[in-house]
C-alpha cells in the first residue's frame, strides 16, 4: 500500500513538473528557449556520439570495426527515413548481432 502511494504521489509529481510549462507560459515561449529548442538536440546527440566512441580502440583488435558499421547504419538510416528513433534502432542492433555472431 505504501509503495503504491509512493509511486502514485511521484507521478503526479512528474506529471505536474511535465505539464506546468504549457500551464505558465500560455503565449509564443521566449526566443531563448526557442533557440535552446533549436541548437540543444543536435549538441546532445554530439555528445552522445562522443561518449559512445571514446573508448573505441582503432590500434587493437577489432579495430572499431563493428563501431564504425554501426555509425554508417545510424547515418544511412538518418538520410533514408530522417527518423532518429529508427537510426538509433538500426545501429544498436547492427552493433549487437556483430558482437554477439563476429
Amino acid at each position: 500500500m505504501r509503495t503504491a502511494l509512493l509511486v502514485g504521489i511521484m507521478s503526479i509529481g512528474t506529471i505536474l513538473l511535465r505539464f506546468l510549462p504549457f500551464l505558465v507560459i500560455r503565449k509564443e515561449p521566449p526566443r531563448l528557449i526557442s533557440y535552446l529548442g533549436k541548437v540543444l538536440p543536435p549538441a546532445i546527440i554530439g555528445m552522445l556520439v562522443i561518449y559512445c566512441l571514446k573508448d573505441v580502440n582503432i590500434i587493437a583488435r577489432p579495430y572499431g570495426i563493428p563501431e564504425l558499421i554501426a555509425v554508417i547504419g545510424v547515418i544511412g538510416m538518418q538520410i533514408w527515413r530522417k527518423n532518429a528513433v529508427i537510426s538509433i534502432l538500426v545501429g544498436t542492433v547492427l552493433y549487437m548481432l556483430i558482437q554477439a555472431f563476429v
